[in-house]
């Protein structure tokens, strides 16, 4: 666009429901005009916001991962007045979408290493747009081992169902899922994803990891890092829920001398430990 303050005009193509409690739902969104789907590029780890005529914007994830073609993916978790309202959406509607916005992850550092990736809860969407990029025909080959661990509260709370389990009969990835509280027919793990790195003894080695999730999640994680002797420039972590304006204007996304919109969302712990401790 010719302004970051301009959104792209988007249509909905598709909409499903990803979670039992139906407050977690992705949209794919087509753009309107070929000549801004040609134009955008973005890269996984990056939001954008999207907004609705007299209700407002919100930042969210992008879930679509840069080689999926020309629609986008977001998963919205129905949370306050604007994500309710895009939960109405059908269809053939019609909203706006401003980005791409945040630095997203590592990429050209990822390449040649084993990559590590730990998902929580509704912030697995940016992990899912890494997954396709690294598993990728053209792309596989430029990584090692790759390891993704997603978890939830329960099965039914499991985003992705079709990529997952997709990730899980692969032979290119180490795919562990798993749950707090299990059903009798789930036959994945039983924990949660902090454990489940523990469990596994990962080794620092020639490895980054990306670790995205609720905070809770990320602060029982990041210890078990640490305890695993992984150098802080070594594990890169999201700190989306801090995103507001997008624009490094209004102050709400800053810690301490950082703006999450701009500086992040995506930081290494190395600069996490030496944020303010208010996250």
């Amino acid at each position: 666009m010719d302004s970051a303050y301009l959104p792209f005009p988007m249509r909905v193509s598709d909409v499903r429901i990803e979670t039992e409690d139906k407050r977690l739902k992705s949209f794919r969104l087509a753009f309107v005009n070929d000549a801004d789907r040609d134009a955008f590029t973005f890269r996984p780890g990056q939001f954008a916001k999207l907004s609705l005529n007299g209700f407002g914007e919100c930042p969210i994830g992008l879930a679509s991962g840069p080689t999926e073609g020309g629609d986008l993916l977001f998963t919205v978790n129905k949370m306050g007045l604007v994500t309710t309202e895009l939960h109405r959406l059908r269809p053939g509607d019609e909203l706006g979408m401003r980005g791409p916005l945040g630095n997203g992850y590592p990429l050209a550092e990822m390449e040649g290493k084993n990559v590590v990736m730990v998902a929580g809860g509704c912030a697995a969407s940016t992990l899912r747009s890494t997954m396709f990029w690294v598993t990728h025909p053209d792309n596989r080959r430029r990584f090692g081992a790759i390891t993704f661990i997603l978890g939830a509260r329960t099965p039914g709370m499991l985003l992705y169902e079709k990529e997952w389990r997709s990730w899980r009969e692969s032979d290119d990835v180490d795919c562990h899922i798993t749950v707090d509280q299990g059903t009798p027919a789930w036959d994945g793990h039983l924990g949660n994803a902090p454990a489940i790195v523990e469990q596994l003894a990962l080794k620092p080695g020639n490895s980054l990891a990306l670790v995205c999730g609720p905070p809770r999640m990320i602060e029982a994680v990041l210890p078990i890092f640490t305890k695993l002797g992984w150098p802080t420039e070594q594990v890169f972590l999201s700190l989306e829920n801090r995103m507001k304006c997008g624009m490094g204007f209004c102050g709400r996304c800053n810690v301490g001398s950082k703006f999450v919109c701009k500086d992040g969302p995506v930081f290494t712990k190395a600069e996490f430990d030496a944020m303010p401790a208010d996250y």
